[in-house]
C-alpha cells in the first residue's frame, strides 16, 4: 500500500515537472519569435540624416534612391547635392559631407587624401558626345574629337558637316565627367576654352547644347534625351550594351566615398544603393549599368 502511494506521488511529481519544462520551452520559443520580430522591426527603424554631395552624372540616381529610401524608412533622410566629383571628394574628405559622389577614383584628384576614404562602387555610367540637333554629323573619330576639343578644328565642314562654327561647351575642372572624357578621349590634353559654365550641372550642359547651334559637349547617358543628338564614337553607338561588352570605351565607375567605414544610416543607404530595388529600378531606367553585368573591367 505504501509502495503504491509512493509510486503515485512519484508519477505526479514527474507530470508536474514535465508540464513545467514544456511550458518553459514554449515560453522560450515565444521569446525567440518576439526577438526575431523585434530585430525585423528594428531594421525598419533606421533613422538619421546623411548628405551625399558630388557627381552630377550620378545625382539623378542618388536622388531617386534617396526618395525610395525615405519611403522605406520614414525616420531617415538623405540630402543629395551636386557640385561635381571634385566637390564631392573634397567635402567628404573634410567631413563636410557623409558621402562624396564621384565619377573618378579619389587617387585621381589632387589634394585629396585617398587613403582616408573608402570606395563604394555603385554602378557604371556611359558618357555620350552630344551635339545640337542642327549638326548633320553622326559620327566622330577619337582624333577628330581631340582636334575639336583642343581647338584645332573649328568648323563642322572640316569633319563632314555643314559650314558652321563649332561651339565647344566646357565642363568645370571639378567635373568628374570632364576628367573621364579628358583621360579616355583626349589622352590627357586640355580642352580649348569655349562657352564657360560656372558650375558643374549636367542639366545646364544639355540645355545649352540644345539651344546653341553648332554646340558640342558630352553627357552621362542618364542626361541624354531627344533635345540633343548623341554621336557615334569611332563608329560605335553609345549604348548600354556596347559599354557592357567593352565596344564603347567612354565609361567609368560611379563611386560613393565615405571617410572611413560607414555606419548607421550612411551604411544602410549604401547597402540600399546596391539592392535590386535600386539596381533593377531607377538605375536601369536611367541607363546606369549594374557592375555585375559588366563583361570587361574599366580602367
Amino acid at each position: 500500500m505504501l509502495k503504491s502511494k509512493a509510486v503515485k506521488v512519484l508519477l505526479a511529481v514527474l507530470m508536474i515537472v514535465s508540464v513545467f519544462v514544456f511550458s518553459a520551452c514554449g515560453s522560450n520559443s515565444n521569446n525567440a519569435g518576439n526577438n526575431t520580430t523585434n530585430q525585423s522591426n528594428g531594421s525598419q527603424d533606421i533613422s538619421g540624416t546623411a548628405t551625399a554631395v558630388g557627381s552630377t552624372a550620378l545625382q539623378p540616381l542618388v536622388e531617386q534612391a534617396a526618395t525610395l529610401f525615405n519611403q522605406k524608412y520614414p525616420n531617415a533622410t538623405i540630402n543629395v547635392q551636386g557640385g561635381g566629383s571634385g566637390t564631392g571628394l573634397t567635402q567628404v574628405s573634410q567631413g563636410a559631407a557623409d558621402i562624396g559622389d564621384s565619377d573618378i577614383y579619389a587617387e585621381e584628384k589632387s589634394g585629396i587624401d585617398a587613403k582616408s576614404l573608402v570606395d563604394h562602387k555603385v554602378a557604371v555610367v556611359g558618357f555620350a558626345v552630344v551635339v545640337n540637333k542642327d549638326v548633320t554629323v553622326d559620327n566622330l573619330t577619337q582624333q577628330q574629337l581631340v582636334d575639336i576639343f583642343t581647338g584645332k578644328i573649328k568648323n563642322w565642314k572640316d569633319v563632314g558637316g555643314q559650314d558652321e562654327p563649332i561651339v565647344v561647351i566646357n565642363r568645370p575642372t571639378s567635373s568628374g565627367t570632364r576628367a573621364t572624357f579628358k583621360k579616355i578621349v583626349l589622352g590627357g590634353q586640355d580642352e580649348v576654352q569655349g562657352l564657360a559654365l560656372t558650375e558643374d550641372a549636367s542639366g545646364t550642359v544639355r540645355k545649352t547644347v540644345a539651344e546653341k547651334k553648332g554646340a558640342i559637349s558630352y553627357l552621362a547617358f542618364s542626361y541624354v534625351d531627344d533635345s540633343v543628338k548623341a554621336l557615334k564614337y569611332n563608329g560605335v553607338e553609345p549604348t548600354k550594351e556596347n559599354v557592357i561588352n567593352g565596344k564603347y570605351p567612354i565609361a567609368s565607375y560611379e563611386h560613393m566615398y565615405t571617410k572611413g567605414e560607414p555606419t548607421g544610416v550612411v551604411k544602410a543607404f549604401l547597402d540600399f544603393m546596391m539592392s535590386d530595388e535600386v539596381q533593377k529600378g531607377p538605375a536601369e531606367k536611367l541607363g546606369f549599368i549594374n557592375i555585375n553585368d559588366m563583361k570587361v573591367t574599366l580602367k
